[in-house]
């Protein structure tokens, strides 16, 4: 009986050595932990599949619908969205395609989904996954104010720039105009050179001196380019109508203030029609004067000009639908300039102050097409204090303008000789009668003369027999503003223009160095300004249209 006693003793010891043996333990541990880890990091690669499946899908959505929602987009929407999922090699997952077009604007929304089985997450009771993606796009053109500032100074003529600029600013205004609803979208033409002719039916409406009416630009002083608005009280002054350049009687031929309709402003247009014809019959002559051409472009932004517009709505010459424009800058419209020149800034000319009004010293006799010009006695060129009036097509001094006095006429007739006396030279008799003088002579005003004559031409005609004077005289005749001056005048207002918020566009179309410094300085920033030679004006225009265009993920 000892025998099983000893066995189940030593059977009892054993179990307990087994039991309390703790070799082996961190095995088990182990391989728990490892089945824990594997399902962890196959989960993660069963999200990360999903999330890669996810994004190619979205991302192949997202730029389906972009190119759909194109306003330039010649395809069926649906078929380009089609056509992207198409190349991806996702074209069953494609579960919707929405378009919604309207004048100006389109948009496209898209839906697609993929499911794939899982292989870890299987295991956790999850058999599937679903990547689902979904976007919309719209372009449209948003309500704009545009200024186009457009060089049209003689340098313009040269390497057939005008040429080239008419097709690229013709192409600028229907991108903006042909995709946008009406009323949306307003345009104003500015084209400058010497002077920028804002025309009769804008300059009725203002507060300008009147001293002519045969043009219509203003003199703007130096404050009126640190603001955009306009002063609020006193007259702005108009600019004397004079030809400093030429040598020409009737008409003038080089105004500083241009006369041809095909050079005034054009304001607030949405007429694509009327607005390429104007592109198209701009020529070009002239000094340029940038600063001028930006302050116009800036004041037809600048909501103080909305009563102006709102007058020129009652003349008909602005369509109704741009009531109340310019906006505020506050307002969500978005205000654009594009600045346009080949040059840089040079002289801008004024007449001397005492000239732009009262009576000149000419008179003219329009019946006989003469002129006569008074000069007082103890001028150099006129001693005789009876003669004070030079008749230039004579070359004489009289007492009077030719046309308001008489002059004596004779007449001699010679008797016969008698041949058989010596010495008999025949009678002679002289007869004189006072006869008047065809014609009226009118006293001139200074603005009647300068209409007639150019500065030269008065100069030279006038004074032609009076050796000095009229180097003299012209000489005093006008005054200029150099382009150091102009130069700050434009910083002045392009930085006013921005400081409101007026997005601001330059190009220079084959500008040299000191122009396309002007111009880097006025641009919105580096990218908004463009240096362009030839048939680069096109791409230009055609960027800056591009990029005023919104193209935008709206979901």
């Amino acid at each position: 009986m000892a025998w099983p006693r000893l066995a189940g003793k030593a059977g009892f010891q054993h179990l307990k050595r087994f039991r309390d043996d703790e070799s082996g333990v961190m095995v088990a541990f182990a391989l728990m932990m490892l089945i824990l880890m594997l399902m962890i990091g196959g989960v993660g690669i069963d999200i990360m599949r999903f999330e890669m499946d996810r994004s190619r899908l979205q991302n192949t959505l997202d730029r389906a619908v972009l190119a759909a929602a194109d306003l330039d987009q010649s395809l069926d929407a649906k078929v380009v969205v089609n056509d992207y999922f198409d190349k991806a090699g996702l074209s069953e997952y494609l579960t919707g395609v929405t378009i919604t077009s309207s004048i100006g604007s389109k948009r496209v929304a898209a839906t697609a989904e993929t499911t794939f089985n899982t292989f870890f997450l299987k295991m956790l009771g999850i058999e599937t996954l679903t990547a689902a993606a979904n976007g919309a796009a719209m372009e449209s053109i948003d309500g704009l104010e545009v200024s186009l500032i457009l060089d049209v100074s003689g340098s313009m003529n040269s390497n057939s720039r005008l040429a080239n600029l008419k097709p690229a600013a013709t192409e600028f205004v229907e991108t903006l105009l042909t995709s946008s609803d009406i009323g949306n979208v307003s345009i104003s033409i500015i084209p400058y050179a010497t002077q920028v002719s804002a025309g009769a039916q804008i300059l009725d409406h203002l507060n300008v001196s009147n001293e002519h009416s045969y043009s219509h630009c203003v003199n703007f002083n130096a404050d009126e380019f640190s603001r955009t608005e306009l002063h609020d009280e006193g007259v702005l002054e108009r600019t004397a109508h004079f030809d400093p350049f030429t040598y020409t009687e009737d008409p003038i031929e080089q105004p500083v203030c241009p006369v041809d309709p095909s050079r005034e402003i054009m304001p607030l247009s949405s007429d694509v029609d009327a607005l390429t014809t104007y592109i198209d019959n701009l020529d070009a002559i002239g000094n340029t004067s940038i600063d001028i051409g930006m302050k116009w472009g800036t004041l037809l932004l600048d909501p103080s000009m909305d009563d102006l517009v709102s007058e020129l709505i009652e003349d008909g010459v602005v369509s109704s639908a741009f009531e109340g424009r310019p906006t505020a800058y506050s307002s969500n419209i978005m205000k654009i300039i594009v600045l346009m020149t080949d040059g840089q800034n040079t002289d801008q000319y004024l007449l001397n102050p005492s000239m732009r009004t009262g009576n000149s010293p000419v008179y003219y006799n329009a019946e006989e097409d003469v002129y006569s010009v008074y000069q007082s006695s103890g001028n150099a060129n006129n001693s005789n204090s009876d003669e004070s009036y030079y008749w230039p097509h004579l070359n004489e001094w009289f007492d009077h303008p030719y046309g308001n006095g008489t002059y004596e006429e004779c007449t001699t007739v010679y008797g016969q000789r008698d041949y058989r006396k010596k010495g008999n030279k025949g009678s002679t008799t002289t007869t004189c009668v006072e006869t008047e003088e065809p014609g009226t002579a009118v006293r001139l005003t200074f603005p009647e003369l300068f209409n007639r004559v150019s500065l030269a031409w008065n100069a030279t005609y006038n004074y032609a027999d009076m050796s000095n004077a009229w180097a003299t005289w012209y000489q005093a005749a006008f005054s200029s503003i150099n382009s150091t001056v102009k130069n700050q005048r434009t910083k002045h207002i392009c930085d006013a223009a921005k400081d409101e918020g007026i997005i601001v566009y330059t190009i220079g179309f084959e500008a040299p160095n000191a122009g396309q410094r002007v111009l880097q300085d006025c641009a919105s920033s580096d990218g908004h300004f463009f240096d362009v030679d030839g048939l680069e004006i096109e791409d230009a225009f055609s960027s800056i249209a591009s990029s005023i265009r919104k193209l935008r993920l709206v979901q």
